[in-house]
C-alpha cells in the first residue's frame, strides 16, 4: 500500500517505540500530502508548551507553538498540551469565554486537571478534536488531514482507553458529551488511522504486532505498520554467498550482512502475520530536514 492513501482520514495518528523515526515520519508524511495539494496540519504530543519540540528539528523552521504556525506551503505545524485542550473544553462548555480564562488561571482547577486520572490525556483528545473540526470562513473545513505524533506507545493507547472509561465513570454532562464524541471519531476507520513504526529486527516488529493488538482491542484501526530504516540490500543470492565465505562476522561488511540478514527475517516475520498493510522504507541519509525530505520522497512512490 501507499502510505498517501492515508490521505482520505480527517485524523492520522503516528505511534510505536521511541527511536523507530516517529516524528521523523510523521513530518515526511506532512510534506508529501502537502506536495498533493491538501492542507495539514502536523501536532506534536507535549506535556506543555516549553518541552523541546522533535518536530521543530524534522522540520526545521519557526518553533512550534499551540496555535497552529505556517511552516510552508499548505502545512501547518502546532502542539499539542493538555493545558490548552482543558482550556478549549472549558470555553465550549462555559457560558462566557472570560469564565474560562479565569479558572484556567485558578491554580487549584490547574493542578486538579493535571492530576486527576485521565484528564491529561483527555486535554490532549479534546484538543485534538477541536482541531479537526476547526473551519475556515466559508465553512471548509481548516485542515484536510492532521497528523498526531505521538510521543510514546501509551499514548496512542491512552487516547482509546481514557475516552472510553471516562463514558463509563460520568453518566453525563459536558465531559461524558466530550468523551463520548472522542471515543465515536478514534473508532471510526473512516476518520482515524493508526500507523505504527518499528525498525526492521525481530523484536521491534513482534512488539509492533502487539500494539497493533493492543489498539485493536479498543477499536482504534490500524491502516499500516511500516518498517522504518531498512537496510539495502545491493547483492544478489549468488554475491551474498561468496561474500560470506570472505568476511568474517567481526569485521564492519560482516556486521552489515548479519544486519541485512536479520533484517530480511523481521520482514518475513511481519509479512507471513499480516500479509497486507505493511509498508518498507529504506534508510536514508543525514537527519533533520535532511532525513525529513529524503524520507517524504520515499513515502510518495
Amino acid at each position: 500500500m501507499s502510505l498517501l492513501e492515508l490521505v482520505e482520514r480527517r485524523c492520522i495518528i503516528v505511534t510505536g517505540k521511541g527511536g523507530v523515526g516517529k516524528t521523523t515520519l510523521t513530518a515526511a508524511l506532512g510534506r508529501g500530502f502537502a506536495a498533493q495539494g491538501k492542507r495539514v496540519l502536523l501536532t506534536e504530543i507535549v506535556p506543555n508548551a516549553e518541552t523541546p519540540s522533535q518536530l521543530h528539528e524534522a522540520l526545521g523552521g519557526p518553533h512550534p507553538s499551540e496555535e497552529p504556525t505556517l511552516v510552508s506551503e499548505n502545512l501547518w505545524v502546532t502542539l499539542l498540551t493538555p493545558t490548552m485542550g482543558h482550556l478549549r473544553f472549558l470555553q465550549d462548555a462555559l457560558p462566557l469565554k472570560l469564565l474560562a480564562d479565569t479558572a484556567m488561571r485558578s491554580q487549584g482547577l490547574k493542578k486538579f486537571l493535571s492530576a486527576a486520572p485521565g484528564f491529561s490525556d483527555m486535554g490532549v483528545m479534546y484538543r485534538m478534536l477541536d482541531l479537526c473540526k476547526r473551519t475556515r470562513g466559508d465553512g471548509a473545513l481548516q485542515w484536510d488531514v492532521c497528523i498526531v505524533d505521538s510521543p510514546a506507545t501509551g499514548h496512542a493507547l491512552a487516547l482509546a482507553q481514557i475516552p472510553e472509561f471516562l463514558t463509563r465513570v460520568i453518566p453525563g454532562g459536558p465531559i461524558f458529551r466530550a468523551a463520548d464524541e472522542g471515543v465515536k471519531f478514534l473508532t471510526d476507520p473512516k476518520l482515524t488511522a493508526c500507523v505504527v513504526v518499528t525498525l526492521p529486527e525481530t523484536l521491534p516488529v513482534t512488539e509492533a504486532m502487539e500494539l497493533e493488538k493492543g489498539l485493536g482491542k479498543h477499536k482504534l484501526p490500524v491502516s499500516a505498520i511500516v518498517v522504518n530504516r531498512v537496510p539495502r540490500d545491493p547483492f544478489s543470492a549468488e554475491e551474498r554467498a561468496a561474500l560470506g565465505q570472505v568476511l568474517p562476522p567481526s569485521v564492519f561488511g560482516g556486521r552489515e550482512l548479519q544486519r541485512i540478514d536479520r533484517a530480511k527475517m523481521a520482514i518475513e516475520l511481519l509479512r507471513a502475520k499480516r500479509p497486507t498493510g505493511s509498508v518498507m522504507l529504506s534508510e536514508v541519509d543525514g537527519a533533520g530536514a535532511v532525513a525529513t525530505k529524503a524520507l517524504s520522497e520515499l513515502v510518495a512512490r
